[in-house]
């Protein structure tokens, strides 16, 4: 077992590179009609009663108020679907990690709960993060933490401005945290200059 600062990282026989399976990621939205979340954050902002009135505030003013919220809401959504869009693709990936693991013998025992030192399913979201993976604003743990909490990206009618604006950051966190601790500790991670993969966009809907 190697040790790096705070961190233990399995060992891993031998001097050989394994490649892992492609990390899948959808890059398009799924809104095909962008015009209607629009309207979606119009109502709710009219809901909510989210302008508060300006005394001599006009009409103009008032739209444009109304605009600007409504688009920022609307940027919120769409930041929301691109999280767990490389959610979903981050634990699909997971997923064909642990039967490639399965498959080899040098590293079926490296995921063995009862054997230390010994990785966890949050031991390839630290993999993304060690090989430096372009991600864009896309942070990985609360793009999982957003997949756990939600099977399918809601409709913006679902959510308030509140979670939008506020609570998704630290209601993922909690999420990503809850699962990341769900296999015992101490869990060590996996040595990122012995695997490779690749990173491929989709825009398959």
């Amino acid at each position: 077992m190697d040790i790096v600062g705070d961190r233990n990282f399995v060992e891993v026989p031998g001097s050989e590179r394994y490649v892992l399976p492609p990390l899948l990621v959808r890059t398009a939205s799924g809104v095909r009609r962008l015009d209607r979340v629009m309207e979606m954050a119009e109502k709710m902002i009219d809901q909510e009663e989210l302008i508060p009135v300006r005394p001599l505030e006009d009409e103009l003013d008032l739209g444009r108020r109304r605009l600007d919220l409504a688009v920022n809401l609307v940027d919120q959504y769409l930041g929301f679907v691109q999280q767990w869009q490389w959610g979903e693709g981050i634990l699909e990936w997971i997923r064909q990690c642990e039967t490639t693991f399965e498959t080899r013998a040098d590293l079926r025992s490296l995921l063995r709960p009862d054997v230390w030192p010994h990785a966890a399913r949050s031991s390839f979201v630290r993999l993304i993060e060690d090989k430096a993976v372009p991600t864009g604003t896309v942070e990985v743990e609360k793009a999982v933490g957003l997949r756990l909490t939600f099977r399918q990206p809601p409709p913006l009618r679902c959510f308030s401005d509140q979670f939008l604006l506020y609570l998704n950051s630290p209601l993922a966190e909690s999420a990503y945290n809850t699962w990341a601790c769900m296999s015992p500790a101490p869990i060590s991670s996996l040595p990122p200059e012995r695997f490779e993969f690749q990173v491929l966009s989709t825009s398959l809907e």
